[in-house]
């Protein structure tokens, strides 16, 4: 599956954030892979960011990474750059933002 997400970086933060991404711990590197991410790419315009994720399962992802050690310690370290996550309707919130099309789907017929 995939999902996007829009998160908002901190005001001053955006050279901070770049150089914590230019190489991921492999720690959290190989929890992606236990919980099922298999891609996730992050885009910017100014403060925000859009993540898109391709994955096996979100919800079971996410619920499985809330109690790994080694997203705790990368969710303590790159928290010093993330102002909030918003969802959908632009509130606070990390659920994944509504699909409105899809190129390929429509192509698929679905």
């Amino acid at each position: 599956m995939r999902v996007a997400l829009h998160s908002e970086i901190k005001p001053g933060s955006i050279e901070g954030y770049r150089a914590s991404h230019a190489v991921v711990p492999d720690e959290l590197m190989a929890a992606f892979d236990r919980v099922g991410i298999r891609s996730w790419t992050i885009f910017r315009s100014g403060h925000r960011l859009f993540h898109d994720v391709i994955c096996d399962d979100w919800d079971a992802a996410i619920a499985a990474l809330d109690v790994d050690p080694a997203n705790a310690r990368w969710q303590e370290d790159i928290g010093r750059f993330v102002e909030l996550y918003r969802d959908s309707d632009g509130e606070e919130g990390f659920s994944p933002l509504e699909l409105v099309w899809d190129l390929d789907a429509q192509k698929r017929g679905g």
